[in-house]
């Protein structure tokens, strides 16, 4: 089950970098915004983005930006500083759930490339939530929502303490758990699966644990050559809700 609702970290911020993360973060009415600093060129391809905010921008050249940031960072001449998204529990989605949206579940994927790559995926093809659990799972942070290139800002990404517990919550709920795992007698395809599907990835090498495999409702695979042996799960995720959009 999820942990009850928390606000927002206000105790913790970060810097958000790159003009789709930026642009995002600026169109979110729930993302708080503390600073915007940015080279004259980049605020202006902004434009009201930020102004609407009624939020001073501080123009910076690129190499006193760079100093604000990681080393290596990739700012395209923007940067934002933000505090965490407030928490949603799943109790709360549930209660104003889209039935015609379906659900990721995350199995310890613990890589915040892959988790924003994955939330990127999520908003191309209007998922209504990324599951995670609290322990083996990134936290939000600049890396993630970068690579996320905006997705953070609009899929919720829920935070569990329990996924299979969290899996029964969703059956009951009308939800199918389907697990994706390499070995599945039928396709994703074959599966002939609505838009009320919780499809369950599992952590890239280890795939699906066995507790949580076993809680899964159905597994399927995605028909991929034998001459490689798996996805990068970020792309499983792009492939399996590009398959679940066209086949529902």
């Amino acid at each position: 089950m999820s942990n009850p609702k928390r606000k927002a970290d206000n105790s913790r911020s970060y810097w958000l970098y790159g003009l789709h993360a930026v642009r995002a973060a600026l169109a979110n009415p729930k993302r708080e915004v503390r600073r915007l600093v940015a080279t004259h060129q980049t605020l202006e391809k902004l434009g009201e983005d930020w102004q609407e905010r009624k939020l001073g921008a501080e123009t910076l050249s690129p190499q006193e930006i760079e100093r604000l940031l990681p080393k290596d960072a990739v700012h395209q001449g923007a940067a934002l500083e933000v505090t965490p998204l407030p928490e949603r529990s799943l109790e709360e989605y549930l209660a104003h759930a889209t039935p015609q949206k379906p659900l990721l579940l995350l199995d310890q994927v613990t890589d915040p490339h892959n988790v924003g790559a994955i939330l990127r995926s999520a908003a191309a093809f209007d998922v209504g939530a990324v599951i995670v659990t609290r322990d083996h799972a990134p936290q939000e942070s600049a890396t993630l929502a970068k690579a996320s290139s905006g997705g953070i800002e609009i899929v919720p990404m829920i935070t569990v303490t329990n996924l299979t517990q969290c899996m029964e919550t969703l059956k009951k709920n009308g939800y199918w758990c389907v697990g994706l795992d390499g070995q599945a007698k039928q396709t994703l395809a074959e599966a002939k699966l609505d838009h009320k599907t919780a499809l369950v990835l599992g952590a890239e090498g280890a795939g699906l644990r066995r507790l949580t495999s076993e809680r899964c409702d159905l597994l399927v695979r995605l028909p991929i050559s034998p001459i490689m042996e798996s996805l990068n799960v970020s792309n499983a995720a792009a492939v399996a809700l590009y398959a679940l959009s066209h086949n529902a």
